[in-house]
């Protein structure tokens, strides 16, 4: 057994630290610009972003339900960017849990063919419940809380043989589940997109085979990305925030030429597909996110500490250049 298997051994249940999030979401509804139904049989399904405007303070929230209780998320003023003063900021004493078994997009959701198919990728703590992933297996970790919650980039609301899929594979009753829906043209889904800085740190470290149980804290941020009510360029303004202007700050044990080796490694920069808008490069791929080079997923700038000995490596940079071009066309 690897050692990242035994870690998930002792994590706490992520379910259970959801649900006072999921009450706050539907309780401040109205104030935060939600809406709040039910499925056919019985799913909540919180709306932010498709027929409600949801908004800034409903993504804050939201992120952090996707992280599965055990990180914070926060805006404030004082990015390094003068145009855009405004960041989003993350930060988790659990940053493997919460982070890769939580708010990671991992589990893809399909029903139907043709023009009525519907698809969406899955984050948040029921991705632990229902464990479809080999990354659970890796991790060693599966939530057996009594209710699971997911969070979906989309502006369709699952179907109702979905929902039931969903609900056979977390073995829980319909009505057990959460399903909380984030547009990426919108103010919320911009918010909880660009607060995964932390998570696509994480996401490469793991690319990197760099032994998750030696991250033991994390910290990031972001600029705020404004919204477009076109999907692509949406898309792009949030994935560049993180590329060109997202930093994190990785605590890590072991030696510091291993901390050393990672913070080279895990900027954007060094991968090969970095220096021009996301939204080029995907155009350029002809819309294929498989021809894309996975190691251009992180932040633009690192630092990873080695608690060993106090020293802190440094990689990548920020680029104001390359974050104008995709914030303000």
């Amino acid at each position: 057994m690897s050692a990242s298997a035994n870690l998930g051994q002792e994590w706490p249940p992520i379910g259970e630290f959801a649900e006072p999030i999921v009450e706050e979401l539907v309780s401040g509804a109205p104030a935060l610009g939600l809406g709040v139904s039910e499925s056919e049989e019985g799913a909540t399904i919180i709306d932010a972003g498709i027929l409600h405007p949801g908004g800034l303070e409903a993504g804050r929230i939201i992120a952090e339900l996707c992280m599965g209780g055990v990180g914070a998320v926060s805006l404030s003023g004082g990015s390094p960017f003068a145009d855009w003063p405004f960041q989003v900021n993350v930060m988790t004493a659990k940053p493997v849990l919460a982070c890769l078994a939580s708010q990671y997009a991992g589990w893809s959701l399909s029903h139907g063919e043709g023009e009525s198919a519907y698809f969406a990728m899955a984050s948040g703590p029921g991705r632990a419940r229902a464990a479809k992933e080999d990354l659970f297996k890796e991790l060693g970790y599966r939530d057996e809380s009594e209710t699971a919650v997911f969070v979906l980039e989309t502006d369709k609301v699952p179907p109702d043989a979905l929902i039931a899929q969903v609900a056979q594979d977390c073995g829980l009753p319909v009505d057990a589940l959460t399903f909380v829906l984030t547009p990426t043209t919108s103010l919320a889904g911009s918010v909880q997109i660009v607060s995964r800085v932390l998570e696509v740190a994480l996401h490469k470290v793991h690319t990197l085979h760099f032994p998750l149980e030696r991250v033991v804290d994390g910290i990031a941020r972001a600029p705020l990305a404004p919204p477009s009510p076109d999907f692509l360029t949406a898309m792009g303004r949030t994935n560049d925030a993180v590329l060109f202007g997202g930093e994190a700050h990785l605590f890590v044990t072991g030696p510091e030429s291993e901390a050393e080796d990672l913070a080279k490694k895990l900027p954007s920069s060094a991968s090969n597909d970095y220096g021009q808008p996301f939204k080029e490069v995907f155009q350029a791929a002809n819309f294929d996110f498989y021809k894309i080079d996975g190691m251009l997923f992180s932040p633009a700038r690192v630092l990873v500490t080695a608690l060993e000995t106090g020293r802190t490596f440094k990689g990548g940079k920020l680029d104001a250049d390359l974050l104008a071009r995709s914030f303000e066309n």
